[in-house]
């Protein structure tokens, strides 16, 4: 899953600070560190923030992020959220979006969000920033690191977040936000949720697994959850990878999956994995990985959820096909979806090549405008 291309810098916090957050017992959103930096666009505030979350079993996390404030007086009842969740840059800490010198433009439609006077919130993720691997594709996780975002927007002094929110995520990120939607009522029940909004979103994880191997973005991604899962969810690879392969993806597990100039290290490592790095044909068929693929693949939104998706027609990481099974279920039970289709366009750009169609739609769902609904009339 290939997001922007940037230059990602190594993320510094000091440990004192990250010992004091994670060990933490605050609400879910609580600031626990925040730092005012430069370079927002049209004179809005930007912070980095670090943040309390939680993991699966209830413990405390501390995630980072930005939030970026708008310039302009604050509207009665406060201004509309708008949390981004962003596609795979990496599962080691260096790879926090929110270090990167251009993570600005790594969110599509911030300038235009920014002037309608959104404030725009943009998690690393749990592990990637402090702590030691991202849980990769966890939705769960993610999803709470989102919401929990919205939260500390509206803790820091001055931004004038309110409750009302919208949900806006690419790839890994489309996948954050479905899972987001669906957990909202159980886990933020005092925010109110506006629509989502997801560019190419990994939906159904056994598929993209086996449409994706053999090609370098499937291979990257297999190599990056077998890794992150060998950490996270107690479940070794070496079973299932050729021993040669090993080091391939220990190289490929330390790089941010968006670096400029690839590495000699990473085109080595890469070579590797092109010759066939798995002893079995299909990992999604082959447990405990059948497991971990099948519960982070995203249910379905309320139906009363208004729900925004776009795809490319030329996206050969997350195939048009599989978001349009998403869609039809979405639409079976209840749902109103609108879909948007760019047809020469691949995975890498799809947020930014929708973003401003999604932008207008998510404002006209904070002005509680009728929802178009795709399943009536599907786009082509």
């Amino acid at each position: 899953m290939k997001p922007f291309r940037s230059v990602l810098i190594a993320f510094g916090l000091l440990a004192a600070t990250l010992a004091s957050a994670n060990d933490a017992t605050e609400a879910p959103g609580t600031i626990l560190s925040e730092e005012a930096i430069g370079g927002a666009p049209d004179g809005a505030t930007a912070y980095r923030i670090l943040y309390g979350s939680r993991s699966e079993d209830g413990a405390d996390l501390a995630v980072s992020g930005l939030v970026i404030v708008p310039a302009g007086d604050i509207p009665v009842g406060g201004r509309p959220v708008v949390a981004w969740a962003h596609p795979t840059t990496g599962v080691v800490p260096a790879c926090a979006p929110s270090r990167s010198p251009l993570r600005y433009m790594m969110i599509p439609g911030l300038r235009d969000m920014l002037k309608r006077g959104f404030v725009v919130t943009a998690t690393d993720y749990p592990g990637t920033g402090p702590g030691d691997v991202q849980p990769f594709l966890d939705g769960p996780a993610e999803a709470r690191a989102v919401l929990d975002s919205v939260r500390a927007a509206a803790r820091i002094e001055g931004s004038g977040a309110g409750h009302r929110f919208a949900l806006w995520g690419h790839s890994q990120g489309g996948q954050a936000v479905l899972f987001a939607g669906a957990l909202k009522a159980g886990y933020a029940p005092e925010l109110e949720l506006a629509g989502v909004a997801a560019a190419a979103p990994a939906t159904d994880l056994a598929a993209l697994f086996r449409d994706d191997m053999g090609t370098k973005g499937g291979n990257n991604l297999t190599a990056l959850a077998l890794w992150s899962w060998a950490r996270t969810e107690a479940a070794p690879f070496e079973p299932i990878v050729r021993a040669e392969a090993v080091p391939a993806i220990e190289a490929v597990a330390a790089r941010c999956i968006d670096v400029l100039l690839p590495s000699p290290s990473k085109r080595a490592a890469d070579k590797v994995l092109a010759n066939g790095f798995l002893t079995v044909p299909d990992v999604a068929v082959v447990e405990p990985w059948r497991s971990i693929i099948a519960r982070n693949s995203p249910g379905l939104l309320p139906a009363h959820v208004p729900l925004f998706l776009a795809q490319g027609g030329a996206d050969v990481i997350v195939r048009p096909s599989v978001t349009q099974a998403y869609m039809k279920r979405q639409c079976g039970a209840g749902g109103r979806v609108k879909l948007l289709v760019h047809p020469q366009t691949g995975h890498g750009w799809i947020g930014s090549k929708s973003a401003e169609t999604v932008v207008s739609w998510i404002e006209d769902r904070f002005a509680a405008l009728p929802t178009p609904d795709d399943c009536i009339f599907p786009m082509r």
